[in-house]
């Protein structure tokens, strides 16, 4: 991930419309800030969610709040909870999904 040009940035996120999308199961909420390739969002997974898609892009992802499960494709499945975060690249491992029982809120960076 390269950054492009960008002044000092403050966002308040409360102040971003959440935009809602469906999983297979439950929904995302989206909080989105984006600029050219780069997007940094604030997530929130209902309790229950389940992702529709296998994703292949790389994320920073960090756990603010709940239970997050991150499964890959391959089986493995990696649980995560407030404090920890992943870090893959793009195609840098089996495709991943998320989901959770719990409900979670996360910050990622892509």
């Amino acid at each position: 991930m390269e950054f492009p040009s960008l002044p000092f940035t403050v966002t308040a996120w409360a102040d971003v419309e959440p935009v809602t999308l469906p999983g297979e199961h439950g929904s995302a909420s989206i909080r989105e800030f984006k600029l050219g390739e780069l997007r940094v969002r604030c997530v929130e997974y209902s309790e229950g969610y389940v992702a529709d898609h296998w994703c292949d892009r790389g994320h920073v992802l960090y756990v603010l709040e709940g239970e997050l499960i991150s499964e890959l494709k391959d089986g493995r499945t990696f649980r995560l909870s407030p404090g920890m975060s992943y870090q893959v690249s793009d195609f840098g491992d089996a495709p991943h999904r998320s989901t959770t029982t719990t409900g979670v809120k996360l910050f990622i960076v892509d």
